[in-house]
């Protein structure tokens, strides 16, 4: 384990209107989807974890975890890290007609994130 994805949790229907919010007030949106009713906010609440960038080919993974009925999301290491190496974990978005180019420079870089 290396870190928990912390923030606030909110509701699924509310991602559209925090992330207009923030984009209206040139604040970065962190936000990570639990289930299909769950998304982790921590645009404004959040830990360092809000700051691992996305891989193609990456260190570590995420994974939902239940703990006493309460989900979190856990980042673990693929592998080892060593000191001062960027962590990155694929941050596995659904693919859509609009495509996020992706930047990781991989050599499996799919590019694009979704």
């Amino acid at each position: 384990m290396v870190i928990e994805y912390a923030g606030e949790l909110i509701r699924a229907m509310l991602t559209d209107k925090r992330e207009k919010f923030y984009e209206s007030r040139g604040i970065g949106c962190y936000m990570f989807k639990i289930d299909d009713d769950t998304v982790v906010d921590a645009t404004m609440r959040g830990n360092a974890a809000r700051f691992i960038n996305h891989s193609c080919d990456p260190n570590c993974y995420s994974k939902i975890v239940d703990i006493f009925g309460k989900k979190h999301i856990i980042i673990f290491a693929n592998r080892k890290i060593i000191p001062g190496e960027e962590l990155t974990y694929d941050y596995k978005f659904p693919i859509e007609d609009v495509k996020i180019p992706c930047s990781c420079s991989a050599r499996k870089c799919r590019k694009y994130m979704n």
